[in-house]
């Protein structure tokens, strides 16, 4: 599967549904059992193939068909994948993003796409009608649950049963648009990612090169993009309870039962998932014989975590950090065995994070660091693998055929994220890095946090990982006061529970003067609880953590 078609995609969920039509597609969380956990209902693959029929018959019927912008605001539900399949049949574009970002950013963003058709829970249909200026260009309004006081159609009056044939469309090409998907804009203004079918048919051969070429069995989703491609792969989805909003809130103990209960054999979670689960398991053992393989995502998963995870699974598991962003996925992986034979002790010493090698297909390079935009390869500064202090450390360009070659909106996000290589176009992921001889690709942190004093830059993860391992630390934030080039470093800290602020800040005082890196740090502060990113719980909100910092140390940001 090289070529991407839209019918691809397609004839891989049928070829399923033709072989093994009552193999369980989704099995979601709905109320509690006598136990107290929760209870789990289920779909089919034959009904989840009829019911996105019907509702790809609906659709249609109502002006919705090839190319047009569908706002999707769904829960993760089986009413979610029914969406989504039904528009990827008459080849809509959905268009999908956080409603978690705030009210304000989100409406911002969905008024840039002049979508035609907006499908969406009661809450988000309520926004709809107060703003209704910012959705003129609407024309089929469609409610998941139950319809207040709008007009349009109601999910659950169409039923599960399609009524005569599918309607026939225009065959999409591999640069056909699929989806439009918003990047969270922890770091920045959130931008309109454009995905094609091309993409998502790289994304789906990704996934199954990177499991050995071997469908999983079953598989929990705590991203939904990740149910669509374990989908497409013949998976059996398990959705446990969680908000999309609050992932880090979702209860562990939930988690476990579903992977016990149903026999769950990989897993994609951000650390928000998966250190909560690893501490539970630590307080409650649990086999989890069946459980593979866990790939991680959002954020980099602490050292120790992944060692953790390691000591509680089966021998034979595999843990996984991965490597990736909306306009990317996946960019690269690790599996823990090759990150915990030496790597994390480099990281310790200051070399930044291992993420592994490029995935399958995708390309990886490093070019000189730089605000400005780099309109072409012949433009830019491709640095040297290696790593010499800070000298060897640029911004990660990466291609590939998952790899989004554009922005839907603002345009001018194309300029400054997008190089053009001839036929090929470099997607700029922001993050700082450097390659190794091994052609491991070692993430050190985004380029607009860095820090640059009158001695030079700072990189954050790079010097976080140094601080991290000291006794009583739970994890550590670099940011910069004052103007660019002559910015004062200053470490924020969250301490463990438990531990004594008075005795942490001396420890990390003489521990950062053993590093060429750290010594000109010489600010420390002890905060509460650092903010975290809207879609994983996991990326800290450094910016929110400047303006904290400034005003602690009486100076401006």
């Amino acid at each position: 599967m090289t070529t991407g078609t839209y019918w691809q995609a397609i004839d891989r969920f049928r070829a399923v549904v033709r072989t093994d039509p009552t193999r369980v597609a989704v099995r979601y969380a709905d109320g509690a059992g006598p136990d107290g956990l929760p209870a789990y209902r289920h779909l089919t693959y034959r009904e989840l193939d009829e019911w996105s029929d019907t509702i790809a018959q609906r659709l249609a019927a109502s002006g919705v068909g090839t190319g047009t912008r569908t706002i999707v605001l769904v829960l993760p539900s089986p009413e979610l994948y029914a969406i989504m399949f039904g528009l990827l049949k008459i080849g809509a574009v959905a268009v999908v993003i956080d409603p978690g970002m705030g009210v304000r950013k989100m409406l911002r963003c969905l008024r840039a796409v002049d979508a035609e058709a907006f499908i969406g829970i009661p809450q988000a249909h309520a926004l709809r009608v107060l703003f209704r200026r910012g959705f003129r260009t609407v024309h089929t309004v469609v409610t998941v649950g139950r319809r207040w006081f709008w007009r349009g159609e109601s999910l659950r009056d169409w039923g599960r049963t399609p009524a005569g044939s599918m309607p026939v469309g225009r065959p999409a090409t591999e640069d056909d648009l699929l989806l439009i998907a918003f990047t969270t804009g922890s770091t920045g203004p959130a931008k309109a990612v454009q995905l094609t079918h091309g993409n998502l048919a790289a994304m789906v051969e990704q996934v199954h090169v990177a499991r050995g070429e071997v469908a999983p069995e079953a598989s929990l989703i705590t991203l939904p993009l990740v149910g669509v491609l374990d989908l497409l792969l013949g998976s059996r989805c398990v959705l446990p309870p969680l908000i999309p909003s609050k992932v880090g809130a979702t209860d562990p103990a939930h988690v476990a039962d579903a992977i016990e209960k149903f026999g769950v054999s990989t897993m994609f979670a951000s650390p928000a998932v998966l250190i909560p689960l690893l501490e539970y398991l630590r307080a409650h053992p649990t086999p989890l014989a069946s459980l593979e393989s866990i790939y991680s995502g959002g954020a980099p998963v602490p050292d120790w975590c992944i060692a953790g995870l390691r000591a509680v699974l089966g021998e034979d598991a595999k843990v996984v950090a991965g490597y990736g962003s909306t306009e990317a996925l996946p960019m690269s992986t690790i599996e823990s065995r090759e990150l915990l034979d030496g790597l994390v002790e480099r990281a310790h010493r200051g070399a930044g994070t291992c993420i592994g090698r490029p995935s399958y297909q995708v390309q990886a390079r490093v070019v000189a660091i730089t605000d400005d935009p780099i309109p072409t390869w012949a433009r830019a500064e491709e640095l040297a693998g290696g790593l010499a202090d800070t000298r060897g450390i640029g911004e990660l360009v990466v291609s590939g055929p998952n790899v989004s070659t554009r922005y839907y909106w603002p345009e001018q996000a194309n300029a400054l994220g997008k190089i053009v290589d001839g036929d090929r176009v470099w997607h700029r992921t922001g993050d700082l890095a450097w390659i190794d001889e091994q052609e491991r690709i070692w993430f050190c942190g985004r380029k607009s946090q860095r820090v640059v004093t009158a001695q030079g830059p700072m990189f954050t993860v790079q010097v976080e990982q140094i601080f991290n391992t000291v006794a009583g630390v739970a994890r550590t934030a670099l940011v910069g006061i004052g103007r660019r080039g002559a910015q004062r470093p200053v470490l924020c800290v969250e301490v463990k529970p438990g531990a004594d602020p008075a005795v942490v800040e001396p420890a990390l005082r003489a521990h950062g003067a053993q590093f060429d890196l750290t010594r000109t740090i010489a600010d420390f502060l002890v905060h509460p609880s650092f903010p975290v990113d809207i879609r994983h719980n996991a990326k800290i909100g450094r910016e929110e953590l400047t303006g904290w910092a400034a005003e602690r140390l009486g100076t401006d940001t």
